[in-house]
């Protein structure tokens, strides 16, 4: 398999201080391949992320991507690779959809010159792919928060990335709009897209991922397929609750948090 990311043993620290964010951090991506990265707020997740595609400087450690070391690559070779979607993204101006999206192509483009007749097919086959196109000619600022999560996809997307990173994608969308936005992760990686990304909800592991880690501690404390790593210990050591796991399939839980004073009364109901 083409391996896109190889993290070794990574760590960061704001200005280069003694107190690590996350320390001693290794592991590798292949084309395909969905991590989706677990953790309890302010464990370093969005900073990890950063520091994936250059906007955050590790401390030590090697990241390399495509098999080239990442601090040896200028910016725009970075966007050639790799699509980042942030957690908030907000637009003053009202740009059409169409031109949010053919700003993906800034990479391949110099300030002097304008997108051509190749750049816009892009950016349209973008729009297409993820059955949005009809929104074209919209203003960005009038698009509800589901429709303007789409747009952003399609946006990086038409970087042509091998590598997408998604920071909490699903944090702001309904239940609808969540499983719609997974299913789409998922065929983008059937297609050879390789893709991190965070969450806050353990479930979304199952419907996608073949990998998952779990950051506790400035650490990995777990690391592999969903199946082995989403268990009731680990998901404890993370959140410091009880978590009941429910199968719903061979290959699909779902995680329940539970309170101290009921976790018995629901032990006793499942049975």
């Amino acid at each position: 398999m083409e391996k896109i990311i190889e993290v070794k043993e990574i760590s960061f620290s704001y200005n280069n201080g003694d107190n690590n964010i996350f320390e001693n951090i290794s592991f590798s991506i292949n084309k395909g391949d969905v991590l989706c990265i677990l953790g309890p707020n302010g464990t370093g997740k969005t900073t990890l992320l950063k520091c994936l595609n250059g906007l955050q400087d590790i401390k030590s450690g090697e990241i390399l991507l495509n098999g080239k070391n990442l601090k040896s690559m200028p910016f725009p070779e970075i966007s050639k690779l790799v699509g980042y979607i942030a957690q908030g993204h907000v637009s003053t101006f009202p740009f059409s959809v169409i031109d949010v999206v053919l700003m993906g192509r800034s990479p391949y483009i110099s300030l002097t010159d304008s997108p051509m007749e190749k750049d816009f097919k892009i950016a349209e086959r973008s729009l297409k792919d993820l059955g949005i196109l009809d929104m074209r000619d919209r203003p960005y600022t009038t698009l509800s928060g589901g429709e303007k999560q789409l747009v952003f996809l399609a946006r990086v997307l038409t970087q042509e990335p091998k590598l997408l990173i998604l920071d909490e994608p699903t944090s702001h969308l309904d239940f609808g709009n969540q499983i719609r936005l997974l299913e789409l992760i998922e065929n983008l990686s059937k297609k050879g897209l390789a893709i991190i990304m965070s969450s806050h909800f353990p479930d979304h592991t199952f419907l996608g991922s073949n990998k998952v880690a779990i950051l506790k501690n400035k650490n990995f404390i777990a690391l592999g397929d969903p199946l082995n790593v989403i268990t009731k210990d680990n998901l404890k050591k993370a959140y410091d609750i009880d978590i009941e796991l429910i199968e719903v399939s061979k290959s699909r839980k779902v995680c329940v948090p539970l309170r101290c004073d009921i976790s018995v009364e629901f032990d006793n109901l499942a049975k």
